[in-house]
């Protein structure tokens, strides 16, 4: 028993660092982990208070000695200490006894990251209790974890639209061939509420509440049939709480701006394609994943933008961690895919 417990402990890992949420993959176990990327802080003593899904719960609702902090920003590490912390802590919750050996660790990243952010990832993860990382592109680890075959040499377009960043990439023989990795997703689309709100309604909303929103009633073209909520906010004025009827055209004009720059970011780099790529896409389509491939419509203005056929990765959430997590799986196989 003890042996088995051992060897389930020393397999190697994936992991999805993205703004919103952590997942942690394990060879032969699957996705073990899917948490909010947050943490809490006590203001006086800096000490954390709690991590994920704990940290989330008390957001907006902590009282003033506590604030969240998401110690990531855009895709890439904005807060070395408190990233690491919490690290160590999702991997506390899948390790519940400290590995034999330190497993191998297969971190998906943004494809614009830096040398620093690379380095800020890998350290992180170092001292979290990670053996040796590998980090492969988001686009790369999406297409996989979408099944498209990134081995052969056919152009395959992925666009990866997650919380802090979008990235769009035609991969083939297991190379990103042209991308862009644009710092505009799902955050900003929130934060676009939030300002719409506060403008035309004078009133303060949460991010979790934007995000809400969003889902409930959030789309890229209008709807065959119109759908409304009811908003609970805060009144700028009165500083007391109100109730007003928000619709899906609301919505959409609240985030048209960060929907128009990700249709032009997949128009800019078809227009990056060389021809037999091109060629490629327009026999494979468009394919999206992440959480910004929930948005109603979104396949429908990308096909009015480009004229591709636009399809969307089964549970396109977890398309990330399934592309990383199948490179653990095959690890001989993939070994082309990695950046470091």
């Amino acid at each position: 028993m003890i042996g088995r417990m051992f060897d389930f402990l020393s397999k190697d890992m994936a992991m999805d660092l993205g703004t919103a949420n952590t997942l942690i993959y394990i060879r032969g176990k699957g996705v073990v982990l899917d948490e909010p990327s947050i943490v809490s802080l006590d203001k006086e003593t800096q000490k954390i208070v709690a991590v994920g899904k704990e940290a989330k719960n008390l957001a907006g609702r902590h009282g003033k000695n506590t604030i969240s902090v998401r110690p990531l920003k855009d895709g890439v590490i904005h807060d070395f200490e408190t990233a690491a912390f919490m690290i160590r802590t999702f991997l506390g919750k899948v390790f519940k006894r400290v590995p034999l050996s330190r497993p191998k660790l297969v971190i998906a990243v943004p494809a614009g990251i830096t040398s620093v952010e690379k380095r800020a990832v890998i350290e992180a993860s170092e001292v979290a209790g990670a053996g040796k990382v590998y980090l492969i592109e988001e686009p790369m680890a999406a297409a996989i974890g979408t099944g498209l075959p990134v081995d052969q040499a056919k152009g395959q377009m992925i666009v990866d639209i997650g919380g802090g960043t979008t990235e769009v990439a035609i991969i083939s023989n297991f190379t990103v061939t042209c991308s862009e990795s644009l710092r505009i997703a799902g955050d900003e689309a929130n934060e676009a509420i939030c300002n719409y709100i506060r403008r035309e309604h004078h009133m303060n909303i949460s991010d979790s509440m934007a995000e809400i929103i969003k889902i409930k009633i959030g789309s890229a073209v209008p709807l065959k049939k119109p759908l409304e909520v009811k908003l609970r906010g805060k009144d700028l004025a009165s500083n007391m709480p109100r109730v007003v009827t928000i619709t899906d055209a609301d919505i959409r004009q609240a985030i048209k701006d960060p929907t128009r720059a990700i249709v032009e970011g997949v128009r800019r780099v078809l227009e990056k394609a060389s021809p037999d790529l091109a060629s490629d896409i327009a026999e494979n389509g468009i394919w999206l994943a992440g959480g910004g491939a929930l948005l109603k419509g979104l396949r429908l203005l990308i096909n009015q933008a480009t004229g591709l056929e636009v399809q969307k990765s089964e549970d396109p959430l977890r398309a990330v961690i399934r592309g990383a997590g199948a490179v653990t799986e095959q690890f001989d196989f993939y070994r082309d895919v990695f950046l470091n």
